[in-house]
């Protein structure tokens, strides 16, 4: 038998619901521990996740450049480097533009978007507007 526990096939009614309380009280001390033990848990292992991405984002971060420099090669093989160079920087710069313009219009929609402050004022001024229209 588990330390801490004892046979209670013997006890009687009264006995048992006189222990309920400690038993609930132990009960939710248990859980509450748990629940702290696993919110560490959790923490640790997106703490550590996190970093792991970051590692992978530093890899990432100088694997562009790589990419750049073999699209700059690749093309210096039917153009001379500097060629090669500015049709690669074009590029990026064309694909920065067109980015842009999807981020701003991205932005016109969020900011043309009515917030639920401006509805409540809205319908307040409709109301108010109603009320004076009655007078």
């Amino acid at each position: 038998m588990p330390r801490g526990y004892r046979d209670r096939a013997d006890d009687g009614l009264l006995t048992l619901i006189g222990d309920l309380p400690d038993l609930v009280t132990n009960l939710v001390k248990a859980e509450i521990n748990a629940a702290k033990a696993w919110i560490s848990r959790t923490a640790k292992d997106a703490g550590i996740g996190s970093v792991w991405f970051l590692v992978a984002l530093f890899f990432l971060f100088w694997a562009v450049p790589v990419v750049l420099v073999f699209a700059i090669a690749g093309l210096s093989s039917w153009w001379p480097v500097w060629l090669s160079a500015i049709a690669v920087f074009g590029i990026l710069i064309l694909a920065v533009l067109f980015f842009a313009l999807l981020g701003i219009l991205k932005f016109r929609k969020v900011l043309a978007r009515q917030n639920p402050a401006q509805a409540v004022a809205e319908d307040i001024r409709l109301v108010k507007d109603a009320g004076d229209d009655r007078i």
